[in-house]
């Protein structure tokens, strides 16, 4: 993808935080503090455009962890689990939106 000052466009389209309007039903933040490809300030940002429009939205933040948020015995497991059960609570099993 490169840099910002590269792909500016690429850039725009692949932020979440320029879609943050049309996002609907409960929604999953997690992001590794240590992420260096992510950095954690964007996710703030996220949470604040996600706060200041209303949204319904739940956050973990894996300590340490990089973009992968694979570092540290048990992690990936969690992550795992995390990411199923929240479907599980919050995806309608009727198919219906």
């Amino acid at each position: 993808m490169g840099l910002p000052d590269q792909n500016a466009k690429g850039y725009l389209a692949g932020s979440p935080i320029n879609f943050a309007e049309g996002l609907k039903g409960r929604l999953l933040v997690v992001h590794g503090s240590g992420d260096d490809n992510v950095h954690y300030q964007g996710t703030e940002r996220l949470i604040n455009r996600l706060v200041a429009l209303g949204k319904t939205f739940d956050v973990i933040v894996y300590p340490n962890r990089t973009h992968g948020i694979s570092e540290g015995s048990g992690t990936l497991l969690h992550v795992y689990r995390l990411v199923a059960r929240y479907l599980l609570e919050h995806v309608p099993h009727d198919g219906q939106p």
